[in-house]
């Protein structure tokens, strides 16, 4: 397995590179939410400006993006950043089911797949049921358009969370399912009335998403390369970066179409994924230090 050390490259090497990150984990502190490590800041306004296509691919919301990430990005220089020559930058929310571009002019309107979100009826009551049953270690993510989230609460310990995270995932499936909703959860699958479970219940560390069967990090990168592909040429080589297994979906959909790839895990203790490109680690480091890491050391090796 190759690990990536903090050794930069040899001075004036220019590698073509381009990143699909993961947000949660790599950038944002899993504990803070939020960007807690000031390099990391600093190093994708540099990248940027370098020509380095940056897209974010994250089961996070638009708002929640341009808020934790957009916002301090820019207060570093990033408007500046998107005028220089090549620069790209893109943001996939919600594991595909909304995006936008970002551009010199900011964060453009956000564009949602309706064809994967929920009814109102269906997330009123998720809402309802967290507000009367969960939100002692739990709170409804309003800021969500096309799937349902329910996230720890900061006040509370991860083991309060995931002592009531599987009993909420059990009533909001049954829920769900006598709304005529289909979907699975675990080893658990209802169908609708056509027979179909389009819908799942997804557990993170840090909540639970349920969304439609066809969102996934996949389907992003897709979108990503796609709007990156029409601006100019793509980079030789790729990264992406992710602490979930899911993650590496990003790296598969890049592989497939025949591009140059390597995952890097910043969560390798959950089990790292055998796939037939490179996957990284950094050295001992993990979440948002191996993120930070990691982009220095691309910084560094570009001389952005």
């Amino acid at each position: 397995m190759e690990r990536i050390h903090s050794t930069s490259a040899a001075a004036g090497s220019t590698p073509e590179i381009g990143f699909l990150l993961d947000v949660d984990g790599p950038i944002a502190s899993p504990i803070t939410r939020s960007i807690a490590i000031p390099s990391i800041v600093d190093d994708l306004v540099a990248l940027t400006a370098a020509g380095v296509p940056i897209a974010f691919i994250t089961g996070r919301s638009d708002a929640f993006i341009a808020e934790q990430v957009i916002a301090p990005l820019w207060a570093a220089g990033l408007g500046e950043a998107l005028r220089m020559p090549g620069a790209r930058m893109f943001g996939v929310f919600e594991k595909g089911g909304a995006w936008a571009r970002i551009d010199a002019d900011g964060m453009s309107e956000t564009v949602v797949d309706e064809s994967v979100a929920f009814s109102p009826e269906a997330i009123g009551a998720v809402r309802e049921l967290v507000a009367a049953r969960f939100d002692d270690t739990m709170f409804f993510d309003e800021t969500k358009r096309a799937m349902i989230s329910v996230e720890q609460r900061t006040d509370v310990t991860a083991a309060e969370y995931h002592a009531r995270q599987r009993a909420f995932q059990q009533e909001a499936f049954e829920l769900l399912a006598d709304l005529g909703i289909g979907l699975t959860y675990g080893e658990q699958s209802h169908p609708d009335a056509a027979g179909a479970a389009p819908y799942r219940v997804d557990p993170t560390i840090i909540s639970t998403d349920i969304e439609s069967v066809l969102l996934d990090k996949d389907r992003g990168a897709e979108r990503a390369i796609e709007y990156f592909a029409a601006l100019g040429d793509l980079p030789a080589s790729w990264r992406s970066v992710g602490d979930s297994r899911s993650d590496y979906k990003m790296a598969d959909y890049v592989h497939g179409a025949g591009m140059s790839v390597a995952h890097v895990d910043v969560r390798p203790a959950d089990g790292m994924l055998e796939r037939p490109y490179p996957v990284l680690t950094v050295d001992d480091l993990i979440h948002d230090e191996a993120g930070a890491r990691l982009l220095s050391h691309w910084r560094t090796a570009i001389g952005a």
